[in-house]
């Protein structure tokens, strides 16, 4: 949610503008633009203008996707500057309310943490990994950084391991264990006066910055254009110049995953789907003064729709729905073949 981008590299304050205008001419993606904007803001230092588009977006009248990542943001944001009353107030509101989304979790778990309060932080990461996670026989990737942060707080507070800390080492991916990523006399080294120690330890860190950054940033170098069969239908209907592109729905389908699949073993990373609308690509086409009925449009759309953060990852995690929206099992649909 907060972009990572070195503060010398990018001018936050006019990219928070820049969001703030293009949330306006897409309104659809207003919330997850404004979020942006106001992330872009706490990075320039200007926390209470963040506040105040946090406050615009809880204030408005169109019902939002995610109004509880919303309020986490929100706190985290007013405990950085001075409010930490209302910030716990908002904190506990939160947590009463049992998000969904492990978002939310880990942005007030992590605000806790971070200002050393750290059995409110364990408590809840513990809360949200048993509202989450209880029953659930393979944990989600959004809900992974809700594992290792519980891991983190558990090995500050000197606990020893139990059944969740070993679900974490098990989704765990980088060469370094979480037991030494979240050992606390690992700090310790920083201070020491002894070069070779020094330098050992910055050489993990710089390891363990490049795979956290790397994993935080997921550009969509190309995303694939998926019209569902109703919005297929009418775009046919409306354009049929487009039908020497999309002969058939099928074909359509058929042609996205194997796409995917050519680029994925030619290398190319962080593939997703982006999931076109009739009326938005008529927007698209208006705003680049061209016809719907040109072809060379759609991959152009294609890209603006993933830049403004609609694309989808590819493939789909095992065990969830398939990417066409069939509503089976992507490895039981598309992917059934791979």
């Amino acid at each position: 949610m907060r972009p990572d981008t070195p503060a010398e590299n990018v001018d936050h304050t006019a990219e928070a503008a820049r969001l703030e205008r293009t949330a306006g001419l897409y309104p659809e993606d207003a919330e997850a633009l404004l979020l942006r904007a106001a992330a872009h803001l706490e990075l320039s230092g200007d926390r209470p203008t963040a506040t105040k588009l946090y406050d615009r977006l809880l204030a408005s009248p169109e019902a939002l996707d995610n109004p509880l990542l919303v309020r986490a943001l929100k706190a985290s944001n007013l405990w950085e500057y001075g409010h930490e009353a209302e910030a716990r107030a908002i904190i506990e509101g939160v947590r009463a309310a049992s998000p969904k989304d492990p978002a939310a979790w880990v942005i007030v778990a992590e605000s806790l943490e971070s200002h050393d309060e750290l059995e409110a932080a364990h408590d809840t990461f513990t809360e949200a990994v048993r509202h989450l996670l209880t029953d659930v026989p393979e944990p989600p990737q959004p809900t992974h950084p809700l594992l290792f942060g519980r891991h983190r707080v558990r090995r500050m507070l000197g606990r020893s391991h139990d059944e969740w800390d070993a679900l974490a080492d098990s989704v765990h991916s980088l060469p370094i264990s979480l037991d030494e990523l979240h050992d606390p006399k690992r700090v310790w080294s920083l201070g020491s006066e002894n070069p070779a120690e020094l330098e050992a330890e910055i050489l993990r860190l710089r390891a363990e910055v490049g795979a956290y950054r790397e994993a935080l940033s997921r550009p969509f170098p190309v995303a694939i254009l998926h019209w569902p069969a109703g919005e297929f239908t009418e775009l046919l209907e409306a354009y049929p110049a487009l039908s020497t592109e999309y002969p058939s729905h099928a074909e359509h389908l058929t042609s996205i995953e194997q796409s995917l699949r050519e680029l994925s073993t030619s290398g190319t990373p962080n593939l997703g789907i982006v999931t076109g609308t009739v009326p938005s690509y008529e927007a698209f086409a208006a705003s680049e003064s061209a016809s719907p009925n040109d072809p060379t449009l759609l991959p152009q759309y294609a890209t603006t729709l993933a830049a403004r953060g609609r694309a989808v990852a590819w493939p789909p995690q095992r065990g969830a729905g398939c990417w066409c929206g069939s509503g089976e099992a992507y490895g039981g649909c598309h992917g059934s073949d791979a």
